[in-house]
């Protein structure tokens, strides 16, 4: 396919710059260059494949002939579903089988001449510090990342630091994790924390083993209970919309 022909890489800093000359090819035809890719994608040629080379170059063309190929091929046929779908979502399927295409084609190298385990992690590491293709051309690349962090930080838990079910299950409607706690010792929070909860609907024993026992609170009359007592384990519980407790389910005319 390549008019010029190109060294071929064989250690993992050889084959992570054929990764980033062929990636820069491929965003140049889908970005700068995307004008002339639109028009040569035409849906009624044969089924076209897009090449990036690693020159930083591209090229639209027919797959090679031989079977099997010297290198993973591109996606077959993009030409065909260029005018059945709006012109970003196009682009968008073209760039995640570029994404994929320039994974094979590295990770062939690496076959073709014995990577070892930590060649492999190093080379894919060194892949996956870049965006990709698919990350550009939709401009969610920053996204991604804010998105990532802020997943993590709401993912622990203030209290105990451990991981908390409930800043999920919030958005479903279901209650989960340990109620809240009797003040004691302060006594001026008694009124805003109801010590309803602190005391299972079902069985009337608090939380006996710290914070590690299941919970679940009823999204109806807002009684905690254990896990155990109701029969919700926390997998079944992430599936639960509303949660509604045995009392609760059996009037018909519960408060929805």
């Amino acid at each position: 396919m390549e008019a010029i022909p190109h060294p071929i890489p064989r250690t993992v800093e050889e084959v992570f710059s054929d990764f980033k000359g062929r990636r820069a090819g491929l965003i140049k035809a889908l970005t700068t260059d995307v004008e002339k890719f639109f028009q040569q994608c035409d849906p009624e040629k044969e089924n076209l494949c897009l090449y990036g080379f690693p020159n930083e170059t591209w090229e639209v063309n027919l797959p090679v002939e031989e079977v099997p190929p010297e290198l993973p091929e591109p996606a077959l046929g993009i030409n065909f579903a260029r005018d059945g779908m709006q012109e970003k979502d196009w682009l968008s399927l073209v760039a995640v089988h570029s994404d994929s295409w320039l994974l094979a084609v590295a990770f062939y190298f690496g076959a073709r001449f014995g990577f070892g385990k930590n060649e492999r992690k190093r080379l894919f590491q060194m892949m996956n510090d870049l965006p990709t293709i698919f990350e550009l051309v939709t401009g969610s690349a920053k996204q991604s990342k804010d998105q990532l962090a802020a997943h993590n930080n709401g993912s622990k838990c203030k209290s105990s630091g451990k991981v908390s079910r409930q800043s999920e299950s919030q958005a479903k409607g279901v209650k989960m994790s340990a109620p809240p706690k009797e003040e004691d010792e302060s006594g001026e929070e008694e009124e805003e924390d109801n010590e309803q909860g602190a005391t299972c609907g079902a069985c009337g024993c608090g939380d006996n083993n710290g914070t590690d026992e299941f919970w679940i609170c009823c999204d109806i009359c807002e009684i905690w209970f254990h896990g155990k007592c109701v029969k919700i384990t926390p997998s079944k519980a992430e599936h639960i919309k509303q949660y509604k407790c045995p009392s609760c389910s059996s009037n018909k005319r519960a408060r929805v």
